[in-house]
């Protein structure tokens, strides 16, 4: 059920800038410090345009998630681990055979037009997710086909699943949209809505008006909801501005414009941090790259032995990849979950390279150098394969390092680029690459659930594409996928990471990390576990417009 969301994505890896630490200013014997105060206006720079401000349809669109995020809410959030917290749901509850999920909303929660919020509006959404016209991707209507959903009362409504799936609370994290507005259309009359450039939610904020320059909408202008359900957000107005890339949002910064940008590419990142007026955030993004190896293709047998495996990461100068290629943003991974999540176990041994040892590691497993060849070879076999990565820039500096690196060691791989979808569904999914570099996503996905690419039931027709077979990690990844225990469920993941760290039976590179600037006048901003774009915000309603109290 779960293994759609966890789709591979061919990305641009941007890469790691550790958060910087804001020092408070002395001058003197005054003593400068932040008081938060209600009021002001904060202007933020996009990266993108307006396509519909509408949850059901924004999935395609960040700047349109980013928007979505103030102005609708959902049944719960999740915190800074990842777990899930209430937003319009006050209260849930499970049943014990993890089959039945009770959600109670907020007696006080209003539509910004006034109307109540109801358990109807919940429904009224998910009918139009499941929608057979539905743009959302499969695993998301799949889901919502299978489950029923039983409105109980105005404020009640009941999730029944046909088997336990403890991941299923990911999916609760979406926007919620109005049935008594949008109720009489179908999914396409809604497509083409006036809704989606007036929109009513029952978020932080609320839809004030577009900005509209040239007969092209540049920005849109949010007010803070004074009858919102929880603690109504300090900054009274929140402005988006829109912009092609990001060095006309930083253009537009330096020039007053606006006191935010939406993402810190590499291309302003030196600007970004040689000025002391802004305030660098950044997180982890749900995201890393990793060397898959096809543990069944007999062709490259040598790579079914782990001690290969690992010699082959010890070789690798994952580090130095992250500053020549990613330009020093990159954390490095040594299991695939990330390492801000409640499942993340930090007991794990970092493994740096040394070359010496992976020489060693090869040269006891029977690997030698011959008298005319520089590749180690045993029994007339070479460590040589093939090498399947995206036809981009970055990956092409990545695979051209790993090489590199192989080759220091007596290993050669033969690189190979190609399209997304030829590597997805040419080698891939019919298992016939050697390696492949390739980006695995967790987007919209806290639950770690590891269980789609490395469970035993995958390896046919799942994805799987390692072909990793372990019957023990299986039974653990199977368990915790029906616990509704967190704690328990922690320690069987704690598990897998451990076998996973010791057989290696693919080798871990980088996380790419997200970076967003803020003027430091504006305070209260705080990053923790993040899912996607809009996740920026997930205090909005704590951010403040700095004023200086002195004390002598």
């Amino acid at each position: 059920m779960k293994k759609f969301r966890w789709q591979i994505i061919i990305i641009l890896v941007t890469g790691l800038v550790m958060g910087l630490l804001l020092l408070s200013e002395q001058t003197g014997f005054r003593l400068v410090s932040p008081v938060p105060t209600s009021g002001g206006v904060y202007n933020e720079a996009l990266i993108g345009s307006l396509q519909r401000l509408n949850p059901v349809l924004d999935y395609y669109n960040a700047a349109d998630r980013d928007v979505d995020r103030l102005i609708f809410s959902s049944l719960i959030r999740f915190d800074d681990k990842g777990l899930p917290k209430a937003d319009l749901a006050k209260t849930w509850g499970i049943s014990y055979d993890g089959l039945t999920y009770n959600f109670e909303l907020r007696e006080n929660a209003k539509w910004h037009d006034g109307t109540p919020v109801k358990a109807e509006d919940v429904l009224f959404t998910i009918d139009l997710m499941r929608d057979p016209d539905s743009v959302l991707p499969e695993d998301i209507k799949k889901i919502w086909t299978d489950v029923e959903v039983v409105v109980l009362s105005d404020t009640l409504l009941q999730f029944k699943l046909q088997e336990a799936f403890t991941p299923f609370i990911d999916y609760l994290d979406f926007g919620i949209l109005p049935k008594h507005i949008l109720g009489g259309m179908t999914y396409m009359e809604m497509i083409n809505s006036q809704f989606n450039l007036n929109p009513v939610g029952s978020g932080p904020y609320q839809f004030d008006s577009l900005i509209v320059e040239n007969n092209q909408i540049k920005g849109v202008i949010l007010s803070s909801n004074p009858d919102y359900y929880l603690e109504p957000a300090f900054i009274n107005d929140f402005v988006f501005r829109y912009y092609a890339d990001a060095s006309s949002a930083y253009a537009a910064y330096q020039e007053g414009i606006v006191q935010g940008i939406s993402k810190v590419s590499l291309e302003i990142l030196p600007q970004v941090l040689n000025n002391s007026d802004l305030a660098l955030y950044s997180a982890i993004e749900p995201r890393f790259s990793i060397i898959l190896f096809n543990l069944d293709n007999s062709d490259v047998s040598f790579l079914q032995d782990a001690n290969i495996r690992k010699a082959l990461l010890l070789a690798l100068d994952r580090r130095g990849m992250i500053d020549r290629i990613l330009g020093g943003q990159g954390a490095i991974a040594d299991v695939p979950v990330l390492p801000n999540n409640w499942a993340y176990y930090h007991g794990i041994t970092r493994t740096d390279q040394d070359v010496s040892a992976a020489e060693k590691m090869l040269k006891e497993a029977g690997y030698v150098v011959g008298e005319n060849s520089d590749i180690r070879s045993k029994d007339g076999m070479k460590l040589s394969f093939k090498m399947i990565y995206p036809d981009d820039e970055t990956h092409t500096a990545i695979a051209q390092a790993i090489q590199a690196d192989w080759l220091k060691v007596g290993v050669n791989v033969e690189i190979v680029p190609l399209s997304y979808d030829t590597l997805i569904l040419d080698h891939l999914q019919p298992l016939t690459y050697e390696a492949a570099l390739i980006d695995i996503d967790y987007t919209n996905s806290p639950d770690p659930d590891p269980y789609p690419f490395w469970d035993q039931a995958e390896q046919s027709g799942g994805q799987n594409y390692s072909q990793w077979e372990n019957r023990t990690i299986s039974q653990y990844l199977e368990e915790a996928r029906v616990l509704l225990d967190t704690s328990e469920r922690a320690k069987l993941y704690r598990n897998f990471q451990v076998v996973f760290a010791d057989e290696l039976p693919a080798l871990p590179l980088f996380y790419p990390v997200y970076n967003y600037a803020v003027d430091k006048s504006i305070q209260g901003i705080r990053l923790g576990s993040w899912y996607d774009t809009p996740d920026r915000f997930n205090n909005v309603t704590q951010w403040y417009i700095l004023a200086q109290k002195s004390s002598g």
